[in-house]
């Protein structure tokens, strides 16, 4: 049986709960490091998650969270709603204007002949793809997308840092800054270098990261010793409470939908793209 968290992190304002998305994601963010354990997991899940809390219900989310339904309707109760259905109606009204087409696509392809069935698997995914690529262009705000850019255009050097899933991002942005005709080092491990290639990064450089759950604890140490040697990191992960946003100068969100467990990285290489020709518009190299 669950135990019971304390009360005294619970807010006691008396704010009114906030009344949009946006506003319900940054104040979760914010009360994130006070929230007892039980309840920090719920928010985790919820900011990683949006869409099956959004879809969901209240035992089903919390079947998912790892938690008791009540441990639900006591952290709706923390951010001044009266219970999980007012907040789960935020996280619906997020859906509104793309989900309905894409859930009566997902659906029509299901109905397909099973002769059929490669075609409508290819199908899945491209639906699957469209739909993180419309999370990004909602979550991702046009200032951070600037700062970023900004950061990147300035620098001597970019080192490029991506383990495991999100190595073919950093690959790739390797070659599009190259061509770009900015100077990149991609830190790679295949001789177990990568911290003395790391090490070379001064204040002068910056740092760009790319790292999904489970984070690398490679990147992450890189990136946790960039910032103390002061050099500028920008990081794309997937979560407001990934270790790299508090080492980060800017870091932009990235959640990638999934399809039976496999996530592709569409809307990533999309934003890894914005990133490198941004960058290249500041240092007027595109006409």
């Amino acid at each position: 049986m669950e135990r019971a968290e304390p009360n005294d992190a619970e807010r006691t304002d008396k704010a009114p709960p906030p009344k949009d998305f946006g506003s319900l994601r940054s104040l979760i963010a914010a009360e994130h490091e006070r929230l007892p354990k039980r309840l920090a997991q719920v928010a985790a899940f919820m900011l990683d998650n949006p869409d099956e809390v959004a879809l969901g219900t209240s035992a089903s989310v919390a079947e998912l969270a790892k938690v008791q339904p009540s441990t639900l309707v006591r952290f709706a109760q923390t951010l001044g709603f009266s219970g999980f259905s007012d907040l789960q109606a935020l996280f619906r009204e997020r859906l509104r204007g793309y989900w309905p087409t894409y859930g009566d696509r997902v659906q029509a392809l299901r109905s397909d002949d099973e002769t059929e069935a490669s075609h409508r698997l290819l199908g899945r995914f491209a639906e699957t793809a469209i739909s993180s690529i419309e999370r990004l262009r909602e979550s991702v705000a046009a200032e951070d997308i600037d700062r970023a850019t900004r950061t990147l255009a300035a620098a001597r050097t970019i080192y490029l840092l991506g383990q495991r899933r999100s190595y073919p991002v950093a690959s790739y942005l390797a070659y599009a800054f190259q061509k770009l005709g900015h100077p990149v080092v991609l830190l790679e491990n295949a001789a177990g270098t990568i911290m003395e290639q790391a090490a070379f990064m001064t204040p002068e450089d910056a740092l760009l990261v790319v790292s999904f759950t489970p984070y690398s604890p490679v990147s992450v140490e890189i990136a946790t010793r960039a910032r103390q040697a002061e050099v500028p990191v920008v990081a794309v992960s997937d979560s407001a409470f990934s270790p790299l946003t508090s080492v980060a100068e800017v870091w932009l969100e990235v959640v990638e939908a999934d399809l039976s467990g496999f996530r592709a990285l569409s809307a990533t290489l999309c934003l890894a793209m914005t990133l490198a020709v941004g960058a290249a518009e500041h240092r007027g190299g595109i006409n």
